[in-house]
């Protein structure tokens, strides 16, 4: 079982938020089921959490054994594209409800859907709407 993370996830474990615990606790229960991975993306986000380096971000990911999935097939490529024409259509045709969402979104939940089998996330309604089939742990 190979479960992609969202960066909300170690973010909030950073800035030690109410829910940190149980996102160590989910963690763990996680990493016993298999691989923990992120995306490319989520690698890059992190960098801009403040005073994260990369010393700290490469220490963290071997502490806690999380995998930086660099290698990202074409198929979560085209599943990015598909999946951000449609959130740009829907977009331009009702009233924008919310912040515009960025491309690293709709790639963080492509590399789960193709390269992972479920992904963790703080933000479920950002990856059941544009991603339904991808299963939400």
């Amino acid at each position: 079982m190979r479960t992609a993370l969202d960066t909300n996830v170690i973010s909030s474990i950073w800035s030690a938020e109410p829910t940190a615990q149980d996102v160590i606790s989910k963690l763990a229960m996680a990493r016993l089921d298999g691989a923990l991975l992120i995306s490319p993306p989520v690698f890059a986000e992190l960098h801009a959490y403040p005073g994260a380096t990369e010393a700290f971000i490469s220490q963290f990911l071997s502490v806690t054994g999380i995998i930086v999935d660099f290698r990202l097939e074409e198929a979560v490529w085209v599943e990015t594209g598909r999946r951000f024409a449609l959130y740009a259509t829907r977009r331009r045709l009702s009233v924008p409800t919310g912040p515009r969402r960025q491309i690293a979104d709709f790639m963080i939940g492509a590399h789960a859907l193709v390269q992972a089998d479920r992904i963790f996330t703080l933000d479920p309604k950002v990856y059941t709407q544009d991603f339904p089939e991808i299963v939400l742990y």
